[in-house]
């Protein structure tokens, strides 16, 4: 099965954020990201890296009052751009699972290109954050999404796994495989 151009560009304006993302699901692990919040930066750019998707992402929003919204749109921009580049979704895997660890913390994220957005988010309540982040690439990609932590501490080492996780199981999840020759789903689609 041939596939080109997995590649999708959205861009999301509201009163509260601006973003411009790009995304090569077949892409070397390339990125560009400038999103006015370092930390997220840094997770993009791993997730990039270690997914092998090819990643930019522009964008602003009103910071002043948090990072809430600003976080959440790009989640929301990064599942947009993930169903569009996958398009009918054709010889997809379609599942996709890691367990990562970073130093004392492992994580577990699990994913179906399902077309049924649910996330199972299984962190404190300190990484809200985060769950919003995923929440809006869930409901906006069709993805039904497990985030478990298994155990350890530390904001920075459980946000790192769980991203470098993520990357892993998305990658898994839309890889080709070549014996598939059609929608992975028994009843010929998968959509919202």
């Amino acid at each position: 099965m041939e596939v080109v151009n997995r590649v999708a560009e959205i861009t999301r304006k509201t009163r509260e954020t601006e973003v411009k993302l790009y995304l090569n699901l077949d892409g070397k692990g390339e990125s560009e990201v400038n999103t006015s919040y370092p930390f997220l930066n840094h997770m993009l750019s791993l997730f990039s890296l270690h997914g092998f998707f090819d990643l930019r992402v522009i964008a602003k929003g009103d910071i002043e009052v948090g990072y809430h919204h600003l976080v959440e749109d790009v989640g929301i921009c990064l599942g947009e751009a993930m169903k569009k580049a996958l398009g009918e979704k054709k010889g997809i895997k379609r599942y996709g699972y890691s367990f990562v660890p970073m130093d004392e913390v492992v994580v577990q994220v699990i994913i179906d290109i399902s077309g049924r957005p649910l996330l199972v988010f299984n962190l404190p309540s300190q990484f809200e954050l985060a769950k919003e982040f995923f929440r809006g690439f869930s409901s906006y990609g069709g993805v039904t999404l497990h985030i478990n932590l298994e155990y350890g501490q530390g904001y920075h080492h459980i946000m790192e796994a769980v991203f470098k996780a993520f990357a892993l199981s998305l990658d898994e999840a839309t890889r080709i495989d070549e014996r598939r020759k059609d929608i992975p789903s028994t009843k010929g689609r998968i959509e919202i």
